[in-house]
């Protein structure tokens, strides 16, 4: 069985729409595209090349799916074409598409049915980036195993959150931290099963 590994950017407020330039998402007016972008250091190539090196497949909805389609098939194999060109790929769909994109496979019909079937019927790592919309899927039927969050020194106040009002609540175990000289905090995250309760207040 195959584990669900979310990787996304974050601003310190939790918003994770447009990192990488202004025509990404603008959707609800969104203003912000590219916030990402002034400090991807060597470092944060280096996290995001690790990612990729230990994935065995990618998952991504279908907007994220056509932003990523359109990019990546151009880019030299020596810029980090070959290893994302050439590794597996999942879209999913409601409604039946064509994928051009190589080793592209389309899973069609409720997201939460469709890679729920992905993971058994898989081995490996399948790592989700982007996709805020699949997110909300995935996160109500608990199929998510593990975050791996980039969170950048910027506050956005607007804009699509990872945890939205409504997320299903549920712990998570902090397994590691780091930094990069740009200030970007990398932290991984697996789940820890319900959430716990407490109270500092004393019996009476």
């Amino acid at each position: 069985m195959s584990k669900l590994v979310v990787s996304t950017f974050l601003s310190l407020d939790g918003v994770m729409q447009a990192p990488g330039g202004p025509r990404e998402d603008d959707s609800h007016g969104f203003r912000h595209g590219g916030w990402l972008v002034p400090y991807a250091d060597e470092k944060f190539g280096g996290i995001m090349a690790a990612q990729l090196d230990r994935a065995d497949g990618m998952l991504l909805g279908h907007r994220s799916y056509d932003i990523l389609a359109a990019h990546w098939p151009n880019v030299p194999d020596e810029e980090g074409g070959a290893r994302i060109n050439g590794m597996r790929k999942y879209v999913t769909t409601r409604t039946p598409m064509t994928a051009a994109w190589h080793n592209t496979e389309v899973l069609v019909g409720d997201a939460a049915r469709t890679v729920a079937d992905l993971k058994e019927r898989t081995e490996g790592e399948i790592l989700v980036q982007g996709s805020s919309d699949l997110l909300r899927t995935l996160q109500r039927a608990d199929l998510v195993d593990e975050y791996r969050l980039l969170t950048f020194p910027v506050v956005l106040g607007e804009g699509k959150r990872l945890f939205a009002e409504g997320t299903v609540p549920t712990s998570l175990k902090l397994t590691g931290v780091t930094s990069t000289p740009a200030g970007v905090i990398y932290s991984t995250y697996q789940r820890a099963g319900a959430l716990a309760y407490g109270s500092f207040a004393l019996d009476a």
